[in-house]
């Protein structure tokens, strides 16, 4: 299918582009009224998440209410573990939760590889619905958790500020780390190849907690992991957004993908000079900006915009959209990146 907006996909494999393509992290739901109609419809997250039709639905709704250059697929970076066989829970206002975890080998060895097509069956419906509906009108972006990021709740068994327990378990079990990294590793290729047949247009791999590593580490423990799927994956542009590794940019730099997501702290010119001229950077407005009055919203993205200046980008935020914003501000946002 011919995009009729393809602004995206040629600005991130660095071809001329009109003007700067832009979308948001978390802009599926959140902010919108809309969304959270359709999420009181439902029990709660994880059951919209795994009904194809509603889960396609508000997908769309940003491309629709905000004018949003992609959609990108609402999902969860956790129905990997579940998908391996560790089942996670949506807590109200706590976030996510792990009734078991992985402690010792015995626990790894009860997991399994998912195979993305079958134990996944849900996101790759909604992949395919949303791809009819939306007609070509914008791209699609597929996406998955990188896994470190995936391995920190395994053991972790919830969101945490230190992650002590994942962190501990790459000092004291760094075999058994690995054996469970590499298994996350190729349920996420599976994972992210079933969703480019099922018709996403890009995927980006989201490394939420890497800040939280030292630099060793993240290089032995997240970056190699990381690579491997972007070696792995050649059909499709690929994104990798690391939020706080801002120590490993210039080896993101070396990675096999098209595109590197600078969160708000990651200086933009100390990043174009590290990770080089031939990756397109995404991002990296600050999300608390969109607090601000209309006319400050513009100031701050049009000094955003005038940094990115003459070299690859992709516009957004420096990390998800946050769910108390006015969804008014971040038309602002978008509005100012499309007239720049």
């Amino acid at each position: 299918m011919n995009l009729k907006n393809d602004l995206l996909i040629r600005a991130a494999k660095g071809e001329t582009v009109e003007r700067t393509p832009v979308w948001l992290m978390r802009q599926a739901g959140r902010i919108l009224p809309e969304y959270r109609a359709v999420r009181e419809s439902v029990s709660g997250f994880i059951e919209l998440a795994q009904t194809p039709e509603l889960a396609a639905e508000v997908t769309i709704q940003p491309v629709d209410l905000l004018g949003v250059d992609a959609a990108i697929i609402f999902s969860d970076i956790l129905v990997i573990p579940e998908a391996m066989g560790l089942p996670y829970e949506m807590v109200e206002k706590r976030g996510p939760w792990f009734p078991k975890t992985v402690r010792s080998a015995s626990d790894v060895k009860k997991l399994r590889i998912a195979d993305g097509k079958d134990d996944l069956s849900y996101v790759i419906e909604a992949i395919k619905i949303t791809k009819k509906a939306l007609n070509g009108r914008v791209p699609l972006i597929g996406f998955a958790g990188a896994p470190w990021t995936i391995f920190a709740y395994m053991i972790e068994g919830s969101g945490s500020k230190t992650f002590s327990k994942a962190r501990a378990m790459l000092y004291t079990q760094p075999e058994l780390s690995h054996n469970l990294l590499q298994m996350i590793t190729d349920s996420t290729i599976n994972y992210l190849k079933a969703q480019i047949e099922a018709g996403v247009n890009l995927v980006q791999v989201f490394d939420s907690w890497a800040g939280i590593l030292p630099p060793d580490h993240y290089h032995e423990f997240s970056l190699k992991y990381i690579a491997q799927i972007c070696n792995a994956i050649n059909d499709v542009p690929k994104t990798v957004f690391a939020k706080g590794a801002f120590f490993a940019r210039k080896e993101m730099g070396l990675l096999n993908c098209e595109t590197i997501g600078l969160d708000w702290n990651m200086e933009i010119s100390e990043s174009r000079k590290l990770i080089g001229p031939n990756k397109t950077l995404q991002g990296n407005l600050d999300p608390a900006a969109l607090y601000g009055n209309p006319k400050e919203i513009e100031n701050a993205t049009k000094r955003m915009m005038d940094q990115f200046k003459g070299s690859r980008h992709i516009a957004n935020l420096g990390h998800g959209v946050y769910p108390d914003i006015d969804p008014e501000m971040v038309k602002v946002f978008i509005q100012t990146v499309k007239s720049y």
